[in-house]
């Protein structure tokens, strides 16, 4: 009896159709307050990660009483920070910015005394920051990292003579040249590690001498910006902050990054900023960079809108 023939060869499968798929890019932003909130806003819309660098020169408010009492950098910039990056629906994250306004706690942000508390705990103030982001659902898309990670104060050369102090600064007009005290504070590892590998450093907006300049004068953060082969792009303010910098234009505020040894490689502005006048925008002047123009603001331009910065940022990308 013959044996059964062998079964025939498998026929060639046909391999799925792929798909190219893009890396998400790396980006860091870097300042501080509400308008390095907007732009993490925006961040994490097209970005694989995102890691803030937030200055801790503030020593007003809920963040001043804290490091004073206790010896911490400032709090509340890295805690609007951490929240940026957080679940809109997380309700810890909205705890986090519950302001007390009864007793001794009046004053303080729920968010800024988390941090304090973790500090004490872990006795890492990045670790701190870390912990805090789990708590609030940040996850693994984005970190907050502080400029240094010791209190600093903000200094500036202005033409009154020279101030000390964030909150004095930000009244004072005419600055030719912010530093720190002391000027030569560490910046983390990460934060630098950050900016070497990133694929897009995004400075602004924001305060300049008292946000911007205040993170990027660590010199371990001006070094890093210096060395990297990511495209730095600032985003412009929408319109002069009286009187820190009033009657400056888009020119000014780059040629004073430039003056603290900072060089971008693009410059974003509101489209509608120019056309405004000095009291409703930000006139443009002859700008030291190539300068990309977009809608940027909000209806009633109060604020930069996350989702058309968004749009902007990730064209830039390369």
């Amino acid at each position: 009896m013959n044996p059964p023939p062998p079964p025939p060869p498998p026929r060639p499968t046909k391999p799925p159709p792929t798909t190219p798929t893009q890396k998400k890019p790396n980006v860091v932003a870097i300042g501080g307050g509400h308008g390095l909130a907007a732009t993490l806003q925006a961040a994490k819309r097209y970005a694989g990660h995102v890691t803030a660098i937030v200055s801790v020169a503030d020593d007003g408010g809920s963040s001043g009483r804290l490091r004073e009492a206790l010896g911490i950098p400032a709090p509340g910039d890295l805690r609007k920070c951490l929240v940026a990056l957080a679940p809109p629906d997380h309700t810890m994250a909205r705890a986090f910015e519950h302001r007390f306004d009864a007793g001794e706690l009046d004053g303080h942000a729920l968010g800024n005394l988390v941090i304090a508390a973790l500090t004490a705990v872990t006795k890492d103030f990045v670790a701190a920051l870390d912990e805090a982001g789990r708590l609030i659902g940040v996850g693994g898309q984005g970190r907050v990292l502080p400029a240094t990670t010791m209190p600093v104060v903000l200094k500036a050369e202005a033409a009154s003579g020279s101030v000390e102090g964030q909150v004095n600064v930000s009244t004072t007009g005419r600055i030719s040249h912010v530093c720190l005290v002391p000027p030569d504070p560490p910046a983390p590892r990460d934060a630098i590690e950050a900016i070497r590998d990133a694929d897009q450093v995004v400075i602004g907006p924001g305060s300049l001498f008292t946000s911007l300049l205040a993170a990027v004068v660590v010199p371990g953060i001006r070094d890093a910006l210096a060395e990297t082969d990511a495209i730095k792009v600032y985003v412009a303010n929408l319109r002069p902050q009286v009187p820190e910098t009033a009657g400056y234009d888009v020119a000014a505020h780059v040629d004073a990054l430039i003056a603290h040894g900072v060089d971008v490689d693009l410059v974003l502005c509101d489209e509608r900023g120019a056309d405004l006048g000095a009291e409703r925008g930000m006139p443009l002047g002859e700008v030291a960079a190539r300068t990309v123009v977009a809608t940027l603001a909000n209806e009633d331009r109060t604020a930069h809108d996350p989702a058309q910065l968004a749009t902007a940022l990730a064209d830039l990308v390369g």
